[in-house]
């Protein structure tokens, strides 16, 4: 199962574009990703406290682009990323992701 973070308030512009074309894609040449057994340590990271995200459940063949599992900064684990942006139709479905009340994310049910 291949997860994406987005806020709501992004993919309502990734559907307009067609795409989920985040800035990472111009700045680091792709889309960041994770399983679910990964989602939480960048959630927990990089979008403390943020509301209104949305877990994004991705269908891999229905991207176009390439799918590397790799290391990007060093942390020892590799973590999927699509290097291009990701069609709208590749979205399988659409799970809330709301923070905690300290600001922490658990996974919700995936179904």
């Amino acid at each position: 199962m291949l997860l994406h973070i987005i806020s709501s308030p992004d993919l309502a512009h990734a559907r307009k574009i067609g795409e989920i074309a985040p800035a990472s894609l111009q700045s680091e040449g792709f889309v960041h990703c994770s399983y679910p057994d990964q989602v939480l340590t960048p959630a927990n990271e990089r979008y403390p406290g943020q509301q209104n995200l949305v877990l994004i459940v991705l269908a891999p063949d229905r991207i176009p682009h390439p799918l590397v599992v790799e290391d990007s900064y060093g942390s020892g684990t590799a973590y999927p990323h699509v290097y291009g942006p990701i069609p709208i139709d590749a979205i399988d479905r659409e799970v809330d992701f709301p923070c905690n009340p300290d600001g922490g994310f658990d996974l919700p049910n995936l179904g």
